[in-house]
């Protein structure tokens, strides 16, 4: 393996972490579960940043303040079709405050990102009405990367992003879904990011179950492009991306059980740009001026993962 130049290497790395921060309990909060009660559904996973982060399928109260927490683990960490884990384990927890349409919460999870830090913490906040029997949600998630041992030339990649969801049923057991997400500094590189997906969910009926059994299967695909990033960073934007995935939730009162695919159409080099893995190895193609090693990546390839996790309101 050729050797590395350290600060192009430090570079490409800062830049790639653009698409590195997401919310690993995501795509399970949707499903949030009553004790002793089955989840109605699984929620449809867009690359979620706090999208799903309380089931928008439940009607607010506008009398009481509410409450929900959940914490599990998963095989690997994925957002948005990229590992952020290093395609290891991850542990995260959850808390959500609602009162009526409008919602707070965070989370905390574990992450193996470039930067090194200690881990991710979510701050999430907005309004989730219903309108014309449409479930909506919109919101602002900032996202914190405390103990970053290489913060890089940006010092750091915190950095806020706000979303808008919809989520309607089409009969008793079809459900569709549409997001949009857009930030104007995407992990503090100077660039803007926008996404835009769509899913689809089936709830099997419960007379077809084990009593307190709920099953879900679910599949979504989206779309990333960002801007240019700061002239430090090298001032090219990251590559557009398409990712998808597909899967299965079980809920049996407050357990939950989601297996699920994932996979995006970048190469492997492209993968290396966007990521900035550490880990990456040369022989791909060089490209000039975003990976002039050819260095090459398996961060954003096909992965399939198992998540357990518990949740209350």
């Amino acid at each position: 393996m050729k050797p590395w130049d350290a600060t192009l290497v430090r570079r490409l790395r800062d830049a790639s972490c653009a698409a590195l921060a997401g919310l690993w309990l995501a795509p399970t909060t949707g499903a949030l579960a009553q004790a002793g009660l089955p989840s109605p559904v699984g929620a449809i996973g867009l690359g979620n940043r706090g999208w799903s982060a309380a089931d928008t399928n439940r009607e607010p109260s506008t009398t009481e303040l509410e409450f929900s927490a959940r914490a599990g683990v998963a095989s690997d960490y994925i957002y948005r079709g990229t590992t952020l884990s290093d395609h290891g384990p991850a542990v995260g927890a959850a808390f959500e405050a609602r009162f009526g349409a409008l919602y707070g919460g965070m989370t905390a999870a574990t992450v193996k990102l470039p930067t090194q830090p200690a881990g991710e913490l979510t701050f999430a906040g907005g309004i989730r009405p219903k309108i014309a029997n449409t479930d909506f949600d919109l919101g602002i998630t900032y996202f914190a990367y405390p103990g970053e041992r290489l913060p890089g030339e940006t010092n750091g990649i915190n950095y806020w992003e706000a979303v808008i969801r919809g989520d309607r049923h089409i009969g008793e057991q079809i459900r569709i879904a549409a997001g949009y997400a857009y930030s104007p500094n995407v992990s503090n590189t100077g660039a803007w990011s926008q996404y835009a997906a769509a899913g689809i969910g089936y709830d099997v009926p419960g007379q077809l179950l084990l009593q307190n059994l709920a099953v879900s299967f679910t599949a979504a695909a989206g779309y990333s492009w960002f801007g240019n990033q700061a002239a430090q960073l090298g001032g090219f934007p990251l590559p557009a991306y398409l990712n998808w995935q597909a899967g299965v939730t079980f809920t049996h009162k407050a357990f939950n059980l989601d297996l699920r695919y994932y996979d995006t159409n970048l190469s492997k080099e492209n993968c290396f740009v966007f990521t900035g893995d550490p880990n990456a190895r040369s022989g791909g193609r060089m490209n000039p001026i975003t990976n002039p090693e050819g260095l090459v990546s398996n961060w954003c390839g096909a992965t399939f993962v198992a998540k357990a996790w518990f949740a209350f309101n």
